[in-house]
Parts: C-alpha cells; structure tokens; sequence
C-alpha cells in the first residue's frame, strides 16, 4: 500500500470518506485541501460500468471546457501546403512535415498534443511505438482535413477523455484558481461529453463512481446520482 506524508494525512483527514457529496460541496472541499505552492489542477475520476477488455464498450471522446483547463497545450501540426499555413495561423507552435516526423523519431518531445492532416500519417505511421498513446488519431479528434480548426479547439480548452485499462476515465477540469461557477460548468460539460459517449448496449449505470481531487490533495466522492441529475439540467 502507497504510504502518504503527513501533510497528505491531514489534508485526508478533511474529507469522510463515507460521505458522498453534492458537487458544489466536494469542489469547495477539494479547494481547501489544495495547499501546493503552484495552481494545482482540478481532476475527476469517473469509474465506468463497461468492461475495457470489450472494444465494444471502449468510451472515447472529446469536449472543449467553456473555461478551459487553465493550461495552453503545445501543439505541434503535421501538415503541409495551405494546411501548414492555416495550422500556423491558428496558433499551432509548430508544423512541419518528414522534416517533423524525422526530429521526433530522434527524441524531440517539444509538445503535449500533436495533429495532423489524414494525408501525413502514413510517414507519421513510423512514430508509432515511439508515441504510443499520444499518436494522433480520428477517434481522438487529432485527424482531419482541418488542422486549423483542431489547433484553434485545443488552445481553447477541448479535452480529450478515454477509458483506461482499470475502467476509469480522467479529465482535468480546471485550476484551483478557478471559480466554483467555473469549475462547475467544466464539469458539467465534461459529464455531458461522457453521457454522449456512451457505448450502445449498455444498460442500468453507467457512471459508478465520481471522485474530484486536485494535484497533490486526497480524492473526494461525489453523489453520482445528484451529479449527473444536475449536469442533465444545467448543459
């Protein structure tokens, strides 16, 4: 079992970890407990009722947050003519094409998202093992004709979210420095994307679990219920 320091112990001690709470409560609570010197991200933690070993079941997809993340991503564009153009002006900071592809297969890691036209990744296709996960892809929203607007999505705060191999799906959903409305909203947001996602066949629950946290602080278990009753209203 992970042992905690003793900081962590008595943010923990903060939170009864019987309780369920309502989100407006846990985002209060997750604040209090964020005591780190940097703006510590606001994270949720959805447990889904799916089995992630059935690609039938497999939930991915994307939002953009009304606030944001609080965070401007790198992207980085494979693409050329117009398309690299376009990228460029929309703020992508950088684009290149075999040129880019030949830099990051020797170890450049300059970026947190990369995009890139359908027409690039057969040379983009090489990158595979070396990016894993982070390799661009249609169903991560990370393909298309248009590059430009990718760019201008992802620097506005869209999230890509996606079931991992536990069954749970993470998503930032803010800063500390955020406000409650702020925070509530993004949630909201990203639970409506959730919803959507939803893989056809599955009946009764969905969302098993919800757990707010930030960065460094000790997760809080939110009413999943009265979440998802009040994401339905408010999006």
């Amino acid at each position: 079992m992970a042992q905690h320091s003793k900081r962590y112990a008595e943010l923990a001690s903060k939170v009864d970890r019987s309780k369920h709470y309502a989100v407006e409560d846990a985002l209060q609570l997750a604040k209090e407990t964020a005591t780190a010197k940097f703006d510590e991200t606001v994270e949720a933690h959805m447990k889904m009722a799916v089995n992630p070993a059935k690609t039938e079941q497999q939930i991915r997809g994307t939002v953009v947050l009304p606030h944001g993340t609080g965070k401007v991503p790198r992207v980085v564009v494979f693409a050329e003519g117009e398309g690299a153009k376009q990228a460029l002006d929309a703020g992508a900071d950088r684009v290149g094409g075999e040129d880019l592809v030949a830099e990051i297969d020797g170890g450049w890691e300059e970026f947190d998202i990369l995009v890139a036209q359908p027409g690039m990744m057969k040379a983009v296709g090489r990158l595979g093992k070396k990016l894993g996960p982070r390799m661009p892809s249609k169903k991560g929203g990370t393909v298309d004709l248009d590059v430009a607007g990718i760019v201008k999505a992802l620097k506005s705060g869209r999230v890509e979210f996606r079931l991992d191999r536990g069954g749970v799906i993470h998503a930032p959903i803010g800063r500390v420095s955020f406000t409650d409305e702020q925070l509530l909203e993004n949630f909201f947001s990203l639970i409506d994307a959730v919803q959507v996602a939803r893989p056809g066949g599955i009946s009764g629950r969905y969302i098993k679990t919800i757990v707010l946290c930030t960065s460094m602080g000790p997760g809080v278990r939110l009413d999943v219920d009265k979440a998802t009753t009040a994401a339905a209203k408010a999006v």
